[in-house]
């Protein structure tokens, strides 16, 4: 039987729905305080106090590892805009290092694994290791190098709660002789380039990083933690796979952790876009302008009008996620236009387009490729616009980004340089030219001296089995935005039922996913997006004290930046999945006023 892409849209949301009953019934199983009785408590960190700094060059020798410089920053020499406040740093060093420098012999480049520490006078006893998102390619600067709690808007950051922080650039800078707006994305034509991105800087990294913390303080940290989102949020879910021994606490945000199979999403809803792209002057597709912002208002509106009462209040916020999936129908509930669209209805063309890039990359067998995605009340987001279409006139942010990483990192072979060059023409060839039969099976290929795949390099071993976390005590908590246009929380749902099932309807007891309802990636959007997860991981980690929620708020219009608007300083629980946040009565700006059901 012929299946439109509506109805497939429509069985893969059932499907998630049904995927939430089997994690309520497996969480039920579960221990009820989420913490097993054959796993370890890990003991709380115990704070110290900086004893060298200049001198670290000399007292923190490692190999293949260059210190260029350790300086001693006073307290308020620094500052960072913490919630649109300029913030002093306290008193710290910084380490700027970098570990095996080499020449490539692939393509004659030189390469090397830069880094920068920041290491508190006053310490907590902790080290903290920031992952970038993106294609790495810079130390952090005002976000990681002073470590940056993820969530929109932070309030704080790593080093002004004492701990000791590392940043790098993951092996690789852009390349000063290519266009700076793909990134420079061809250090993927090197191998050991491309496995220094994905997993070996961490490797790298990590002992070296302990062994200058316990040369600056006299002995190395107490406990652990590796924090990112993104292409961080991948970083972590490695980390938590390959580096179980080294971490305590993995935070992960927006997890791009099958990133290579997300690429290859991209590509595919660039070309869902510009086959009812209008053509821009140039020729070209202008993808930006497939969709109107009325048109994806409307149909977050079409959302909400489904699904915003779910959780037993209307409020402007899906607050029942799975549940909205089996009773939202893009085919029923937006209206098909007889003309032009004009902000009350879509056309017949965009609503199978948007039935198509919900529905997740397929090849000509019906095989996915990724995963489907969620209907949220996102879609009508700048940040859900920006990343899937770009702002009109525009190729689409995907175009720029994707292209090229998946030529040069994601591919095997890799593309040649002069495939994409930067140009809007070379990006907009490779999009649309990309095929789904011979190119989508790259990312699993490897030829050469290229003898890792990109789904070797970039994901973790084997995700859903995290026993040598589990075993030692440590712990891992996952966020994610569901209206997030760049990795899909339904690619998460999915693993997350993987790991439970593998670790017998208990992974709740070291592991849990907070689903962030409304938001983008990373932050923005209709959502309560700011939040604090780290105290709640160390309280996990040290004290015990499994989260079953998180305090989320939602931002000032000044501090959101147009992201999405909902009342500001509006809280909620964000809940450990498969819980949602229900009403309960009172103040729908109060969180007390919700619970995890």
């Amino acid at each position: 039987m012929h299946t439109t892409p509506n109805r497939r849209l429509k069985a893969a949301s059932l499907g998630l729905a049904a995927a939430a009953a089997i994690g309520a019934n497996l969480a039920a199983c579960g221990s009820s305080g989420g913490a097993a009785a054959d796993i370890p408590r890990l003991a709380a960190a115990v704070p110290g106090t900086l004893a060298s700094c200049a001198d670290l060059a000399a007292k923190a020798a490692f190999p293949n590892t260059s210190i260029t410089s350790a300086t001693l920053a006073p307290a308020g020499s620094v500052t960072q805009t913490l919630a649109g406040v300029a913030t002093a740093m306290p008193e710290h060093c910084v380490v700027l290092g970098k570990m095996n420098q080499r020449t490539s012999a692939v393509d004659g480049k030189s390469y090397a694994i830069g880094f920068e520490m920041r290491l508190p006078t006053a310490w907590n006893g902790r080290f903290f290791y920031q992952a970038n998102g993106g294609n790495d390619g810079s130390i952090a600067g005002g976000n990681g190098a002073y470590g940056n709690l993820l969530g929109g808007s932070p309030v704080s950051n790593a080093l002004l709660r004492g701990y000791a922080v590392i940043s790098s650039d993951a092996g690789h800078v852009p390349d000063p002789a290519y266009p700076s707006g793909i990134n420079g994305q061809t250090y993927g034509l090197d191998p050991q380039a491309r496995s220094d991105y994905g997993y070996n800087a961490v490797g790298q990294l990590t002992p070296m990083a302990k062994n200058l913390i316990k040369a600056a303080y006299g002995r190395v940290p107490d406990r652990s933690y590796f924090v990112g989102c993104s292409n961080g949020g991948r970083h972590g879910f490695v980390a938590a796979s390959r580096y179980a021994d080294q971490y305590d606490g993995i935070l992960a945000g927006n997890p791009g952790f099958n990133l290579p199979k997300a690429a290859v999403a991209e590509m595919w809803d660039n070309q869902a876009f510009a086959a009812i792209a209008p053509t821009g002057a140039d020729g070209l597709p202008n993808i930006a302008a497939s969709f109107s912002n009325a048109d994806l208002k409307l149909v977050s509106d079409k959302v909400l009008g489904k699904c915003d009462a779910l959780d037993g209040v209307a409020d402007g916020m899906v607050g029942d996620p799975a549940q909205c999936q089996s009773r939202f129908s893009l085919a029923a509930d937006v209206p098909t236009c007889a003309g032009a669209p004009d902000g009350t209805c879509l056309t017949a063309p965009q609503k199978a387009t948007l039935a198509k890039v919900f529905g997740g990359p397929k090849n000509a067998a019906g095989a996915a490729l990724y995963s489907t995605w969620p209907m949220d009340a996102g879609v009508g987001a700048q940040g859900w616009r920006d990343w899937k279409l770009g702002t009109s006139p525009g190729p689409g942010r995907n175009v720029v980004l994707g292209a090229p990483s998946l030529a040069y990192i994601f591919s095997t072979p890799p593309a040649s340089p002069q495939v994409v060059d930067g140009s809007l023409a070379s990006l907009m060839k490779f999009t649309l030219g990309y095929s789904f039969e011979t190119d989508a099976p790259k990312i699993f290929a490897t030829g050469g001296v290229f003898t890792e795949s990109a789904m070797t390099f970039m994901t973790a071993p084997n995700p859903a089995d995290l026993s040598a976390l589990r075993n030692r005590g440590a712990k891992m908590m996952v966020f994610h935005g569901v209206s997030d246009p760049v990795f899909s929380y339904d690619d998460t749902v999915n693993w997350y039922q993987a790991l439970d099932a593998k670790h017998g309807g208990d992974a709740r007891a070291f592991a849990r996913v907070y689903p962030v309802p409304g938001m983008n990636h990373c932050s923005g959007g209709p959502a309560t997006d700011q939040f604090d997860m780290m105290t709640a991981l160390v309280n996990w980690v040290e004290q015990g004290q499994a989260p079953d929620s998180v305090r989320a708020v939602s931002r000032t219009a000044a501090l959101n930046n147009g992201l999405g608007a909902i009342p500001a300083n509006r809280s909620r629980p964000l809940c450990a999945y498969p819980k949602v946040a229900k009403y309960n009565g009172g103040s729908i700006e109060e969180a007390a006023s919700f619970s995890c059901q």
